[in-house]
């Protein structure tokens, strides 16, 4: 099922491969055979992204859960979020939607939703994934079969969940000059409507939802250029950037200067525990060194989980978080649901403005400065394990946290290294006052992991 070039990713965030290699429709149609008997034949939410390969896959994907009995109810293209909200609208019993996020335009992927929205976790994915390898799927006679049925109130809905949650009539007076990038994906259709709705004057780019991403999708520097600049020459007040699935947000201010997907769950999180001093704030061990300096200043407390979004969700369910996310520009708000949403990113964004009276820069200048270097190397996803704990063993004499992969505070600098859960490479962060420092850091690291490759090689 995997080679040193391809790899068929399972783990905590689902289900991932390139299409017509390792992704094919017989795999995904048993994928969905054993979700349906893991669901008991229940009703079941199915969506997908803006991907070429999308409609292949549902249609594999439905193929399955029907013949396990399960009520299909397909809302076709929708953005992860909206997905998620409507299991709970719907009275569901769970969902698939079908995503490649912020990989490249062959990768697509599958990622499994229990009836409150939230992904599924490890044991429950363990339990999923021997159905499906043990084949002890349920099976119905034809009168059992269920007609699929389509709803398309998903946008509506998510929206008007957002708007009932904040002071529309306060961000609707400033009247916003917006620029968007949806990279043609799922948010191309439901983020236009919503700013809006907010009042804002949007000036989009890449907001035809056909699939084809003009560019890499992942909302990093690199990718935005453009929106760099239509945000200057549009003189737009703020910029927003998302991945195709809609879940993640990265802000670029009015200067055109890209903040960086840390700042969206930093600002989301300061103006929330702001307002609710002393609650609880929930994020990833990757997540910004900025957390840490803004709970202490409301007098909060910080609770870092792995990597994954559900183990960030069922986090801040189980401590009733008031705010959590992953610094990739997820932001969760448990107020509307606790999962990764950029709709929720952009609203508390503009309210914080709205409210202060202040520019993004500003806001943003007003948190903690840190500078993270984010780099990544390839490695086979058979090889991951041995990997880390050549590194483990590496820096065993530091002061190490083993929360997720290795987490090294020193000298001032904050280092993660870890195998990605969603692509077969190693993701490397380093975190320090000064870029100069956390690139040298990041780099070094590099090359140490490069070294260790060559070995198995």
């Amino acid at each position: 099922m995997s080679s040193d070039k391809v790899t068929l990713m399972i783990g905590v965030s689902g289900v991932r491969g390139i299409v017509g290699e390792t992704l094919t429709p017989e795999l995904i149609t048993r994928l969905g055979v054993a979700f349906g008997t893991y669901m008991n034949s229940g009703r079941i939410v199915v969506g997908r992204d803006t991907r070429v390969s999308g409609s292949m896959i549902k249609h594999s994907i439905l193929a399955g859960l029907i013949s396990t009995g399960c009520e299909v109810i397909d809302l076709d293209i929708v953005t992860t979020p909206s997905c998620s909200l409507m299991v709970r609208e719907l009275k569901a019993a769970g969902a698939i939607i079908i995503t490649g996020s912020h990989n490249p335009i062959e990768w697509n992927a599958l990622k499994f939703l229990k009836s409150n929205g939230v992904f599924l976790n490890e044991d429950e994915g363990k339990q999923l994934l021997n159905i499906y390898y043990q084949g002890a799927f349920k099976k119905v006679r034809w009168d059992g079969l269920h007609i699929v049925t389509e709803d398309h109130t998903s946008a509506e809905k998510h929206v008007k969940n957002i708007l009932a949650n904040i002071n529309l009539p306060q961000i609707r007076k400033k009247k916003y000059k917006v620029a968007l990038d949806s990279c043609n994906g799922a948010g191309s259709i439901i983020t236009p409507l919503f700013l809006k709705e907010l009042g804002c004057e949007v000036e989009t780019i890449y907001c035809e939802p056909n699939g084809v991403f003009p560019h890499n999708p992942e909302p990093i520097f690199i990718n935005l250029q453009e929106l760099c600049k239509k945000v200057k020459t549009s003189r737009a007040n703020i910029g927003f950037a998302q991945d195709p699935d809609a879940d993640r947000v990265a802000i670029v201010d009015a200067n055109g200067h890209y903040l960086g997907e840390e700042y969206s769950v930093a600002l989301a999180s300061s103006y929330i525990l702001k307002k609710n001093r002393g609650g609880t704030v929930v994020v990833n061990m990757s997540t910004s060194k900025m957390m840490d300096d803004i709970a202490k200043k409301y007098n909060s407390t910080l609770i870092r989980t792995k990597v994954g979004e559900v183990h960030v969700a069922e986090r801040m369910i189980a401590e009733k978080a008031v705010i959590g996310g992953e610094g990739n520009g997820g932001v969760m708000w448990p107020k509307v649901h606790p999962v990764r949403d950029s709709l929720v990113g952009i609203a508390l964004t503009l309210q914080n403005m709205a409210e202060s009276g202040k520019t993004i820069k500003q806001l943003a200048d007003e948190l903690p400065k840190y500078y993270i270097v984010k780099e990544k190397i390839a490695c086979p996803q058979k090889d991951s394990f041995g990997i880390m704990e050549k590194v483990k063993k590496l820096y065993e004499k530091e002061k190490v946290e083993t929360v997720d992969g290795i987490t090294i505070t020193k000298n001032g600098i904050r280092i993660s290294i870890r195998p990605s859960n969603t692509e077969p490479i190693f993701r490397i962060f380093a975190e320090s006052n000064s870029h100069k420092k956390s690139l040298k850091v990041a780099l070094e690291i590099k090359k140490v992991i490069a070294g260790l490759l060559k070995r198995i090689v």
